[in-house]
């Protein structure tokens, strides 16, 4: 089977849609879909089309976390955030404003508290997206710089997505210890 021209592993085509997918999943592999794609694209190319199917998935995200949370089927809290790490994100951020949340997606850090604060208040799913992509379209900007100058080989590339999963399962693990524990437990 041949892919058209416009989708090919390498277009941009593809990588928006990776893009996308990502945003409205785990939005762990972004930056380093963008540092390989940066030597087979402009700079400002990646960062405009990149920021917008990663905003556009960012806005599904919310969407389907705000589902999620207001769900009145039991077997969908399962996929909610427990009620603590709803709290303690309330906690550290009252609210998701607009800068908050453009300064979040600009920078590496996970933006996953201001999400889960965003989708409990009701944020709107439009703001939402669009400071998304005004965050974001900077931060691909460099990352695809950096990744034109320096064309990281695949398996440097690909270790830092398995460290950044890994991340993601230890803290996955380290939550479900904490949240399991009974109240008062010290085990």
């Amino acid at each position: 089977m041949t892919w058209p021209t416009a989708f090919t592993p390498e277009s941009l085509g593809f990588l928006c849609a990776l893009l996308f997918l990502d945003g409205a999943t785990l939005a762990a592999a972004s930056t380093v879909l963008i540092l390989s794609y940066g030597r087979y694209h402009e700079a400002w190319t990646l960062a405009t089309a990149g920021a917008l199917a990663s905003s556009l998935g960012s806005g599904v995200q919310l969407a389907l976390l705000r589902w999620a949370l207001h769900a009145k089927h039991p077997w969908m809290h399962r996929f909610a955030p427990s009620r603590e790490r709803i709290d303690t994100a309330l906690k550290s951020y009252p609210s998701a404003s607009f800068l908050a949340l453009v300064v979040a997606r600009a920078t590496p850090l996970p933006d996953a508290p201001l999400k889960l604060v965003a989708a409990v208040g009701g944020y709107p799913i439009s703001l939402y997206a669009l400071a998304s992509f005004l965050g974001t379209a900077p931060y691909f900007y460099v990352l695809a710089l950096i990744g034109r100058r320096f064309k990281l080989p695949w398996w440097v590339l690909a270790g830092a997505l398995g460290v950044v999963l890994l991340g993601v399962a230890i803290d996955w693990v380290r939550r479900r210890r904490t949240a399991a524990r009974p109240p008062g437990g010290d085990s």
